[in-house]
């Protein structure tokens, strides 16, 4: 299984906590920008050599492009890689580019998965978030994205908000649960560097949810979606009939796959890249620009912790055969594992070690007492 991710650094607007690589004013170089992805997934299309289960345009805004603009990037990718006939291709979506006319574009170009960045059904976090659209605009995108044969559809929920209540949270699963939605991607807010939110915090106009009360909404979240026969798949997802997100399942079972555009990270087994966060180097890469990418090739130490990493986020769990192939564990390690088993953080099955609810919480912070350091 292999994927390309193609990463759209364009937004109409800035949301108050994204601190995800993207520009506002690119109308000067939207063409350069679009040759430059193109050229890339050429330049790049030797290093994936199975065919691709999945494509996915992120960002950014991708649903700010036009037919002609996504069809150019596309064609380009089935002309440089073998493609698997149920390919998945998802495009990233806001609620206002959702129009009957887009979808029916979006349908007849191939894409087939749509996720759109709901975030709130509160139209007062929608304006202090800046997003673009309302709670009215959030339901009729779904209704547009159904109607019109979208069968995989997925839709982004923030959940931490600041002042956001415990019934109000329960209030917007339940209206996704109700419009029949098939995946959800449930985020608790994080507080970035750099954001607007975080200024606002810092200067007291704005008063964060008490981590208590994040706790309380992320057990919300997964009590009530369970009940909804929405299985728990990975930390933030959630699917119905097995509609997983083929693309991030790719990371986190750490399959190969290439990054496009600037900010864009690839993963080929071995080494790990990432491109430069910066439009006009990106694009100037062909003209003697040597410095427009990153790379670091993974030891047995760093692989380990990738191991931990993503896999303890999944329901799937670390498996034992891939701890194995890595040493297994030391004295100190198994430790570890026996003080997480004892505080029911951690369950072991005959294949795997997988988190708890409960430890679902604390993923990260888990995964890095097992990290090893060279």
């Amino acid at each position: 299984m292999s994927s390309v991710y193609i990463h759209v650094p364009f937004c109409a607007k800035r949301c108050t906590y994204c601190d995800f690589h993207f520009s506002t004013s690119f109308k000067g170089y939207r063409e350069e920008m679009l040759r430059s992805l193109k050229q890339e997934i050429i330049e790049r299309k030797e290093e994936i050599k199975t065919p691709l289960k999945s494509l996915y345009f992120g960002g950014g805004t991708p649903s700010i492009l036009n037919e002609k603009e996504l069809s150019v990037l596309l064609e380009t990718v089935y002309d440089s890689f073998g493609v698997e006939p149920q390919v998945e291709i998802t495009m990233e979506a806001n609620p206002e580019n959702v129009s009957e006319e887009n979808v029916k574009n979006w349908k007849s170009i191939g894409i087939n998965r749509l996720s759109i960045g709901l975030q709130s059904f509160k139209n007062d976090d929608l304006r202090w978030m800046n997003r673009g659209h309302n709670s009215e605009t959030n339901i009729e995108s779904i209704d547009i994205a159904k109607r019109l044969g979208f069968d995989n559809l997925s839709v982004d929920l923030i959940y931490g908000l600041p002042g956001l209540k415990n019934e109000e949270w329960l209030s917007f699963l339940q209206k996704v649960c109700e419009m029949e939605v098939h995946h959800i991607s449930a985020y608790c807010l994080t507080i970035e560097d750099k954001t607007k939110l975080k200024n606002d915090i810092k200067k007291g106009k704005i008063v964060p949810l008490p981590e208590k009360k994040q706790v309380e909404q992320f057990e919300i979240l997964c009590s009530f979606l369970k009940k909804q026969n929405y299985e728990h798949y990975e930390v933030s997802n959630f699917a119905l009939n097995g509609l997983y997100s083929q693309h991030n399942k790719s990371y986190w079972e750490r399959k190969k796959y290439i990054g496009i555009g600037p900010s864009a990270h690839s993963f080929n087994g071995k080494t790990r890249r990432w491109n430069v966060s910066n439009n006009h180097i990106y694009m100037s890469r062909g003209k003697g620009n040597h410095s427009w990418f990153s790379e670091e090739t993974l030891n047995k130490d760093t692989m380990w912790n990738e191991v931990f990493l993503t896999g303890l986020r999944t329901k799937w769990g670390v498996m034992k055969k891939d701890i194995l192939s890595l040493g297994g564990f030391v004295s100190k390690e198994k430790d570890v594992i026996k003080e997480l088993i004892d505080q029911q953080h951690l369950l072991e099955n005959e294949k795997s070690y997988v988190l708890s609810q409960q430890g679902l919480l604390f993923a990260d912070a888990i995964s890095e007492k097992l990290f090893r350091v060279s």
